[in-house]
Formats: structure tokens, C-alpha cells, sequence
């Protein structure tokens, strides 16, 4: 059975994540936290997953509201009238896959705690269930849209730009185009029928699966293009000439933006945000949003954000709300072109890579890896894995949660001595490895 990972529980739709499954998961929900709005991308399972869900929070007794097909954001924004929130997403993976995320009132998805404690319930026998007429009822909400647009449309005001916007056929079908309409903005949707076949694309809003996105923008003479995944979650953009601004060079422009005092980042995030905020303290926490929105409340930061493409800006939302970035995007374009901004920010030379290693061989390697590691001389931080800060660079070792490999990152601001750590740590791994 699967159980959460960084981004609740995922895996294949009826195989993995099955109706059994989601009904479980609905009737712990409603007898631990009582009220529960259930919401969905468009994939194929989405509907029946949603049922067993609700079908269990109603069975403990509690009420169950039906948000429909919604964005991730708009689900977690939704949640805070009720105990806590249920989207059934797979986010940005394929379309065979389905999943769960759970979400707080204040828009945080559940931490590490709470999701202990719905597998705890999930290996126990079934709680004792009301008498007939005493189960939960269910109602809609099919408001939580327009809530979602009016709150940003409050924050962040007017921009006209001509924008293309890919939402990849997936949640944001239902608000990222109405939204920028609204805020005055000539619109061309690309990829916007939801679908949960996913055809325009693979709904990951990597550069290789932009391309079409890119030369619309070139054709319509567009000031930006926006591309999100297939909850919503995540966003990235192109700029007028249909290039690419992924994550790192994102989230250096917000911070750029949202910070005056704190930010919170994962520790596989870039040194350019150091240099870009030398007067704000930088939180590292270990990959993951969940890790960031905690961090970020806990700390009272500015902004957080992933080079995955997912933005937290928490005076809006503890949840990464790819919509809210996408009009704060706009916003800044409207005052300067993208291009000119991310001229602005520096590039690193980082260079990547990973070694295959013996599973079950993994705590030997670990310990010879981390002794190997430690002496190299630089300040080690074990958050998630090994991240080592140097003077002039920084790298990262972690094993892969997916498959048996370690994965190799360094930074420095010198492509000489960028080789020279990743050289240190890749010997290192290698070492530990044989």
C-alpha cells in the first residue's frame, strides 16, 4: 500500500491508489478531523477516488462537501471553513498515476505527524462506525473558484499583457486564463480543456515539453507565457522570446521581489540567492514544499519556493499556489520584461550527476559516505542528506527516494572550482560505493 511521501500518498490510479484505499483514508479523516472538502485535477480516476472518499468521511459520521474539479491552491485555500481539505492529484507525474494530498485549514498540507498518524490508522482495524442515521451529509461548493480569484485579484491589482498560458490540460484549465482576464490581460490558452488524458502534453512543465508553448508566444508576439502542471501547484514561464525561465532563475526573481528578512528554500537550491540577499537570513530545508511551508511558518519568513516550480508566498497561502504566481508574475512583467530581469541574475556554473549503489549494502555506504564527506573540509548540514558549504561553492549528496542512486550536485561561482567539488564529492560516493 503506499504510503505519504513529500507530497502526500501517490502512485498508480486502481493499482496503487485504489478506491479501497480512499475510502479509508475518508473515514479516518472524518473521525479524527470531522469536516472534510474533497476536491480533484482531471484524471480518469479522479471521480471514483473522490467518491471512496467522501463515502468515508460520511460513514465516520462527518460531513463531506464536494469542491469538483478545482486547482490544488483553490482546494487548500477552500479548506480553511472546514477541518482539513482532500485533493485527489498525482500533481505533475504522468497521466496513468493518481494520488492524495491533505490539507490544514491554514492552507499547510499535512506535516509529518499527521500523516504518521493516518498510516498509524491506516494499519488498525476500522473505527466503530455511527448508526444509520447518524452518518455525515454531504453538500458542494462550487464557489471556491471565484473565492480563489477575487482574494488574488485583491492582492496584487491590474497588469495588461498579452500572455500565453499552457495549462497542460490540467486543473488550472478552470481559473489561471479567467483569472488574467480579469486582471486585464489579453489572454491566448493553450492546452486549456481539462483533460485527464493529459494530450497536449506531459503535464511536468519541464523546457522539453514547453515547446509549443514557446513558439506561441513567438507567433502572438506575446509579453510572457505561463505554463503550469496538472494541479496547479507549480508554475513556470517562457519569456517574450519563448525562452525558458525555469526554476532556479524564478525563485531568485521572487525572492528578489517578496524578501526583506527571511526565505526558505530546500537544500538543493541555488548560492545565487545568497548573493542576491546578503542582508536576509536564508532557511534550507530538506526537498519538499511540505518542509518549506512548515519552515516558512514556523520561522515568519517572507517567501518560500522550490526549483521544482512551486511558490509559497504566505500572506496569501501556506500552500504553493502556482495561479497566485502567475499573477504576481504578470504584475512584475508589467513593470519590466522578463528578459531584462533575468539578465540581471547570475548563473552559476552546477554540474549533476549520480552513482548506482547496492541497495542492500545502503547503511554500510552510508556510514563510509558520510565519513568520506566530512572530510573534505567543508561545513556539512545533514537537513537532507549532505550538504556541504564551502567559501566559494557548496554541494549536495542525497540518495534518491525513487531508485538506487546517489545524486551528485555542485555550485560555485568559479566553473574551476565547481569541478573541483564535484570532483571531491563524486570520488567520495564512488568510495563509498565499492
Amino acid at each position: 500500500m503506499p504510503r505519504f511521501g513529500s507530497s502526500g500518498i501517490r502512485g498508480l490510479g486502481n493499482v496503487d491508489v485504489t478506491p479501497e484505499l480512499a475510502l479509508h483514508v475518508g473515514m479516518i479523516l472524518g473521525e479524527i478531523y470531522g469536516s472534510t472538502i474533497v476536491g480533484r485535477d482531471p484524471r480518469v480516476t479522479g471521480p471514483m477516488l473522490v467518491q471512496a472518499i467522501t463515502a468515508g468521511v460520511l460513514s465516520s459520521g462527518a460531513p463531506a462537501i464536494d469542491a469538483g474539479l478545482v486547482s490544488t491552491p483553490t482546494l487548500a485555500r477552500g479548506a480553511r471553513e472546514f477541518a482539513c481539505g482532500a485533493v485527489v492529484t498525482a500533481s505533475h507525474n504522468p497521466a496513468p498515476y493518481n494520488g492524495i494530498k491533505l490539507w490544514n485549514p491554514d492552507g499547510m498540507a499535512f506535516d509529518e505527524d499527521q500523516q504518521r498518524e493516518i498510516e498509524e490508522a491506516l494499519d488498525r482495524a476500522g473505527p466503530a462506525v455511527p448508526s444509520w442515521d447518524h452518518v455525515g451529509s454531504v453538500s458542494s461548493r462550487p464557489d471556491l473558484v471565484e473565492q480563489h480569484v477575487e482574494a488574488i485579484l485583491k492582492d496584487l491589482g491590474a497588469a495588461k499583457l498579452r500572455v500565453v498560458v499552457d495549462c497542460a490540460c490540467g486543473a488550472t484549465a478552470t481559473i489561471t486564463p479567467f483569472l488574467l482576464r480579469q486582471m486585464g490581460c489579453d489572454v491566448i490558452a493553450i492546452n486549456a480543456q481539462a483533460d485527464g488524458h493529459f494530450p497536449g502534453r506531459d503535464p511536468e512543465p519541464l523546457e522539453e515539453n514547453l515547446a509549443v508553448l514557446s513558439s506561441t508566444v513567438r507567433a502572438v508576439h506575446a509579453d510572457l507565457g505561463i505554463a503550469h502542471d496538472g494541479d496547479g501547484d507549480r508554475m513556470v514561464a517562457v519569456d517574450r522570446e519563448g525562452r525558458f525561465v525555469g526554476g532556479d532563475t524564478l525563485l531568485a526573481l521572487f525572492a528578489r521581489e517578496e524578501v526583506r528578512r527571511g526565505l526558505v528554500v530546500p537544500v538543493d537550491a541555488s548560492m545565487v540567492l545568497d548573493d542576491l540577499l546578503p542582508k536576509a537570513t536564508i532557511w534550507r530545508t530538506r526537498v519538499g514544499d511540505v518542509y518549506v511551508a512548515a519552515e516558512l511558518k514556523r520561522r515568519g519568513a517572507d517567501f518560500g519556493g522550490e526549483p521544482s516550480g512551486t511558490w509559497i508566498f504566505p500572506k496569501a497561502t501556506l500552500c504553493p499556489d502556482g495561479v497566485y504566481a502567475a499573477a504576481r508574475l504578470v504584475t512584475m512583467v508589467a513593470a519590466r520584461p522578463l528578459d531584462a530581469m533575468v539578465n540581471e541574475i547570475p548563473r552559476y556554473p552546477v554540474l549533476r550527476g549520480s552513482v548506482a549503489y547496492d541497495p542492500s549494502k545502503r547503511k554500510a555506504i552510508e556510514s563510509r559516505l558520510d565519513a568520506s564527506l566530512r572530510a573534505l573540509g567543508g561545513r556539512v548540514s545533514t537537513v537532507d542528506g549532505w550538504r556541504l558549504q564551502f567559501a566559494d561553492g557548496w554541494s549536495l549528496v542525497r540518495f534518491s527516494g525513487t531508485e538506487p542512486k546517489i545524486r551528485l550536485t555542485a555550485e560555485s561561482r568559479d566553473a574551476t572550482r565547481a569541478n573541483e567539488i564535484y570532483s571531491a564529492v563524486l570520488s567520495s560516493a564512488k568510495g563509498a560505493t565499492e
